[in-house]
């Protein structure tokens, strides 16, 4: 698929960089962007040189949320907000992407930023972040997954603090609840989860899809769902090239050189 523009996309190393790019609006979202979003998720599911995804805002701001104007009437009137098929961004109503997604964030972080945030599985923030999950003071509620997140992510009490508020936050305030992982001097967001990324790159694919599939499982489904496949999908990586490349790189003492099959 060739996304939307709102988006770009730039290949680094088995990375894909998704870049949401309206910064004149501060990367508010329409339903072009969301629409591109979940297309370049997608290329990056699919192929096979990708092995992580890099989501990042340029300019200032991450997002300032959803462009409420345009969506707000096309979610009320039934409209999709991911194409069908595509990869859905927020990990909710649509297909399930089985690579692993960081985030890096600035600026303004607000409503659908946060569940863009929750959905990913590592996320970087710059200092000057200001987060809010602000739907309540709308009229209406957070639809794209904070409800279900934060309350297991970050603890009852600190999503309830801000669900039901809506008041903003720091990137201090982030990090200690655990909505973010790292923080860095602003301009060096996207640097770093780069870095992060790239380190999950070299790892060997199946196995990184693997512990994603069954981290995921184990949340989304509980323990015994999650512990039935373990020693099956082990024994089959262990009968894969990249296992053996891994104990030949241990015995060699030399970095692996892995390559998904």
């Amino acid at each position: 698929m060739t996304p939307a523009p709102r988006i770009t996309t730039e290949l680094r190393d088995h990375v894909l960089h998704v870049g949401l790019d309206r910064a004149d609006k501060r990367n508010a979202f329409d339903l072009a962007m969301l629409g591109g979003l979940a297309e370049a998720l997608t290329r990056g599911d699919d192929d096979p040189e990708v092995r992580c995804c890099l989501v990042f805002g340029h300019g200032d701001h991450f997002t300032a949320g959803l462009d409420l104007a345009e969506v707000g009437p096309a979610v009320a009137g039934g409209a999709p907000l991911f194409p069908d098929g595509a990869v859905d961004p927020l990990g909710l109503f649509g297909r399930v992407r089985s690579k692993p997604l960081v985030i890096a964030v600035q600026g303004y972080c607000l409503t659908i930023g946060i569940e863009l945030a929750l959905a990913a599985d590592i996320r970087v923030a710059a200092s000057d972040t200001r987060f809010g999950q602000i739907e309540i003071k709308r009229g209406i509620f957070p639809f794209g997954g904070a409800t279900l997140r934060m309350p297991t992510q970050l603890g009852w009490g600190n999503a309830m603090r801000y669900l039901l508020t809506g008041d903003t936050f720091d990137a201090a305030e982030a990090l200690r609840i655990g909505l973010v992982q790292e923080l860095c001097p602003p301009g060096q967001q996207r640097e770093r989860a780069a870095t992060i990324a790239a380190t999950i790159a070299r790892q060997a694919p199946l196995g990184v899809q693997a512990t994603l599939r069954s981290a995921r499982a184990a949340v989304e489904h509980g323990l015994p769902a999650a512990r039935e496949p373990l020693l099956a999908d082990a024994r089959a990586i262990m009968a894969s090239d990249d296992a053996r490349e891994g104990l030949m790189s241990f015995i060699e003492r030399r970095e692996a050189r892995f390559t998904g099959r």
